[in-house]
């Protein structure tokens, strides 16, 4: 056996020759396929080869790799040496993140959401006209069309509330039930000098009643130019879409104050001047406002004051000071909320609106501020437009402290003497 092993001179070749051969007495395999087995038996020691010289890895980089592939293009994963990709095949992006497709998708949903907020929920049919002779204007209400449903039956029983602003008063139509295309034709009269409707503002809220419960707003519609159709010296009969709306957008009213500080004595005077337009309270279409005001202090009221009551009233004048003794090192920390409230003899006191100056106010009310503080000793006048008060009385109270009328803020240091 020996001697066989020395007279074979085939060498590595014709060791794959006999590996290949299943026996003697079987036929040689064709010389085309003995070729490409071998061509593929020399690719898999050359990748073998490869394999061996990687820096082992551990389990946790193992699984990193496994989910890498997902994240990036299948035309960068190594395939091996036997994959030959097609002239026509261009790369895919098969498991790629496309953020173009969520940013589109972002963009749908804000326009969606600014149409849903913009949506007009049907139209309103009214007519103006100016009666020269009782210097009034006249407001027609007709009819309004495709109002939505608010009832669970698929109607609803609307009306409208008609105010002419700046002025409180208002007027309301009588509610029709079960219907989406109310008739009204009733008219109100609202008297007013010819020359200031340039700077009224005809304001209108579709209600849907509810006997038992908070009535819903359907929408409204405002006219800033009552002079856009015509010179109301005839009737002009005006269609508006109604915009939606989910409370009024009517003005509370203003108040007029002042602020002076003396840094000396370390005190802070609060003129309440005068307030207007302030929205009607009671049954009788007026008010009794008077004016209340809260020193704050990080968060905690520290005093609180009020100016006298003016009887029905909406254009109260007061002309009242209110004095708070505050060192110089805490004026970064108070504020002043100041809310114009209705007296009831029976009940609870309303509040009408209320305002916030102070350095963390916004708006006006840290301008306003910000003026007092540059101008010390002089007093600096300015409205202020009344905003809804986002907490009840009883929230307030029981968010801040209770403190004695003589209360100041914590740790005061006396003021420097002049």
């Amino acid at each position: 056996m020996a001697t066989e092993k020395v007279k074979d001179p085939m060498g590595s070749m014709g060791f794959l020759e006999a590996a290949v051969k299943i026996s003697h007495t079987s036929p040689d395999i064709p010389a085309d396929v003995q070729l490409s087995m071998r061509e593929h038996f020399l690719r898999r020691t050359q990748r073998m080869q490869r394999q061996t010289t990687e820096p082992a890895s551990s389990t946790r980089h193992n699984s990193f790799k496994r989910h890498l592939p997902r994240q990036m293009q299948v035309s960068s994963l190594d395939l091996g040496n036997d994959y030959v990709p097609d002239k026509d095949e261009k790369p895919t992006s098969i498991g790629r993140i496309q953020p173009e497709l969520y940013q589109q998708k972002t963009l749908d949903s804000e326009d969606s959401s600014k149409n849903g907020s913009s949506r007009n929920c049907g139209s309103i049919n009214f007519s103006l006209k100016y009666d020269y002779e009782n210097e009034a204007l006249l407001v027609n209400i007709l009819k309004a069309v495709d109002l939505p449903a608010k009832d669970l039956c698929g109607t609803s029983d609307p009306y409208v509330k008609v105010y002419l602003l700046p002025d409180r008063k208002k007027f309301q139509t009588r509610v029709h039930r079960k219907t989406l295309n109310p008739t009204f034709s009733e008219s109100f009269q609202f008297p007013v000098p010819y020359e200031e409707l340039a700077i009224r503002k005809l304001h209108m809220s579709i209600f849907d009643f509810d006997r038992f419960s908070r009535h819903d707003m359907i929408g409204e519609v405002v006219l800033d130019n009552l002079f856009e159709t015509s010179d109301l010296s005839r009737e002009t009969n005006i269609w508006r879409d109604i915009q939606y709306a989910t409370s009024e957008s009517v003005d509370l009213g203003e108040i007029m104050f002042s602020l002076c500080y003396l840094p000396t004595a370390g005190r802070l005077t609060l003129t309440v001047i005068k307030c207007r337009n302030l929205k009607a309270m009671d049954i009788t279409g007026y008010s009794d406002p008077y004016v209340k005001v809260s020193l704050i202090c990080d968060g905690r009221r520290l005093k609180k004051k009020k100016t006298s009551i003016k009887k029905n009233t909406l254009n109260p004048t007061y002309n009242e000071a209110i004095i708070f003794d505050i060192p110089p090192d805490s004026m970064d920390h108070v504020s002043l909320h100041i809310s114009v409230m209705d007296y009831d003899l029976v009940g609870h006191n309303e509040i009408i609106g209320v305002m916030r100056v102070g350095c963390h106010a916004e708006g006006l009310g840290r301008d306003h501020w910000n003026e007092m503080l540059a101008y010390p000793r002089k007093p600096i006048a300015h409205w202020h437009p009344l905003l809804e008060s986002k907490k009840s009385e009883k929230e307030w109270k029981a968010r801040t402290a209770s403190f004695d009328s003589q209360g100041s803020c914590p740790s005061p240091r006396p003021p420097a003497s002049p």
